[in-house]
């Protein structure tokens, strides 16, 4: 991994696919310096009225931006956190560089704009990828993480064990090929019933579609992906010591690869309420939340019980 240097921390206007009057906040960017590139990290950093001292960081899926946490964000800064909310680079307004995409990569990218505000501890909240993220900061930087949130993570077990090997040439086309409606199929398979109200997720994802810069965003996807597939954290969970609070979902099927493995491979993987439990097992001090009749977004599909079970575990 490339040294990483900091090379300053500025307000801009954000010039990618999604607007920035779509995001819920003022969006900052820090600058980064990664394999000869200057890289820029895009982030909201919402401050509470009546801070508890405490700082809460938000971590994406793969199919997302920091957007979608804008109802977690604002409960959260009404309790008194200061909340930040990345978009890693290779996502939304983040600048999407042709370079070597690693989870302790993007760790390292988030402890260096932490360092330039100058936080020091955090409670780390990761969804889907962000979870696999979380993961590794946690394991990297056990000494900032006072507590772990993990919603329906990916990366619960190891893909490429009965995922076949695609290739990025070939996800590469892959993306190239998306669509709106392509988009919103896979989205659908996030949730058990689909809602109008989803739909601007699919909006957010479709919005790279129109970039100017789409063949490079579609190949940052495609890195990202084989990042996914080749990086997995499931071998340490049992490493973890922070206090961590599991959300796995009883109607979450997910499976990054899912479309590549015929229907009874589908139906041996991807069992939340199984894997769930196995993770539970391996991390100390950890809680298992299983919501029923939720899938992959608990944070949107069951906002309310997701942030009961997050208040409680952030009270403790």
């Amino acid at each position: 991994m490339k040294h990483i240097l900091l090379l300053a921390l500025f307000l801009i206007t954000g010039n990618s696919a999604i607007a920035q009057d779509s995001y819920p906040y003022p969006v900052h960017y820090f600058q980064l310096h990664i394999e000869g590139q200057a890289i820029k990290m895009a982030y909201m950093d919402v401050t509470p009225a009546d801070a508890n001292g405490k700082v809460v960081i938000l971590l994406h899926g793969k199919n997302f931006n920091g957007y979608y946490w804008k109802d977690v964000a604002a409960h959260l800064a009404a309790g008194g956190y200061r909340v930040i909310i990345p978009d890693q680079v290779g996502w939304g307004k983040s600048d999407h560089p042709n370079i070597h995409y690693s989870f302790p990569l993007l760790a390292a990218n988030i402890k260096a704009l932490l360092d330039s505000l100058q936080i020091d501890k955090v409670i780390i909240i990761g969804h889907s990828m962000g979870g696999m993220l979380a993961t590794r900061f946690t394991l990297m930087y056990p000494q900032m993480v006072q507590k772990l949130v993990l919603e329906d993570p990916i990366g619960l077990e190891d893909y490429k064990t009965f995922v076949p090997y695609t290739g990025v040439d070939k996800q590469y086309q892959t993306e190239l090929a998306a669509t709106y409606k392509s988009y919103k199929k896979y989205m659908e398979g996030y949730f058990p019933q689909w809602k109008p109200e989803y739909e601007e997720l699919v909006r957010q994802q479709a919005a790279a579609l129109t970039a100017p810069d789409f063949k490079q965003i579609a190949w940052a996807n495609a890195l990202t992906y084989e990042m996914i597939y080749e990086q997995p954290v499931c071998y340490e969970f049992k490493s973890i010591k922070t206090k961590t609070l599991i959300y796995a979902s009883l109607e979450d099927h997910t499976i990054v690869g899912k479309e590549n493995i015929p229907k009874d491979v589908q139906e041996q993987h991807g069992r939340y309420p199984e894997l769930g439990k196995k993770v539970h097992a391996q991390i100390s001090h950890s809680k298992l939340v299983q919501l029923e009749g939720v899938g992959h977004i608990p944070h949107i599909q069951a906002f309310d019980a997701f942030i009961t079970n997050l208040d409680a575990f952030l009270r403790k």
